[in-house]
């Protein structure tokens, strides 16, 4: 099983880790947190993130962090072998569930499993209800807005 390992600003990490635990309250075991403080270095971030790596004791991670560029991703890029651990930015609570869904396949797969759920969760949502919107020619039944 691969390990999760998420790097983001203060309080953001420990924030999504307490999401999984909301959502997945068996399954948090292999997955950790590191929450980026703004007074620390970049020097220090680092080796405080490599040792919380190799305390979450898996031997392959998916690494998410926050924002492209900031300290959180460019400490991660130090961490991350591209090998046993691959490293994915931008990071959003649907790319978070996707993968604990999918800890179980290859790394790689992993990754797309993360992309594809962190896009597939971001949709302009109607602010109509339901049964004042026009219907599609694919909705089979107008009473039915499951989907």
């Amino acid at each position: 099983m691969n390990g999760i390992f998420i790097i983001a600003h203060a309080p953001l990490a420990s924030a999504f880790l307490e999401c999984v635990r909301h959502v997945f309250p068996d399954h948090d075991a292999g997955v950790a947190a590191f929450d980026v403080q703004p007074e620390t270095t970049p020097e220090a971030t680092l080796a405080q993130a490599k040792l919380a790596l190799k305390q979450l004791g898996q031997p392959q991670a998916l690494v998410l962090t926050d924002v492209f560029g900031a300290t959180p991703c460019n400490v991660a890029q130090k961490l991350v072998d591209g090998v046993n651990t691959k490293l994915v930015t931008g990071m959003n609570l649907p790319m978070l569930l996707r993968a604990m869904c999918y800890r179980d396949e290859g790394l790689d797969m992993l990754v797309a499993r993360a992309l594809a759920g962190a896009s597939q969760g971001v949709m302009q949502v109607a602010v109509t209800a339901p049964q004042n919107q026009t219907l599609r020619n694919h909705d089979q039944d107008p009473h039915d807005h499951q989907q």
